[in-house]
């Protein structure tokens, strides 16, 4: 993962993950917003259900993250992190 000009660039789907995981509320929306991949009327529709009462911040913060998460991999075609097995790590390591 590496930035520039205020964007993260993600390498794999679990990069995004990683950087999502931490974020609050607030924060999200001002990470993302780079992005373009949630709008601002969801963020508008997001906050009225806050505020109603009618969802918890924290199950919408969730929901929203899995939403990025699949969009920004869905538009930057970023695929699932390759494991490698100890057998395979072990043909490439220099001795």
């Amino acid at each position: 993962m590496w930035h520039t000009k205020g964007m993260v660039i993600f390498q794999d789907i679990q990069e995004v993950e990683e950087w999502l995981e931490p974020l609050d509320y607030i924060v999200f929306w001002e990470a993302i917003a780079p992005y373009d991949v949630i709008t601002m009327a969801d963020r508008d529709h997001c906050d009225g259900l806050i505020a109603g009462g009618k969802v918890k911040q924290d199950l919408i913060l969730s929901c929203l993250k899995r939403v990025a998460r699949n969009n920004l991999a869905d538009c930057l075609g970023l695929k699932h992190r390759v494991r490698q097995t100890l057998a395979v790590q072990s043909l490439t390591s220099v001795h």
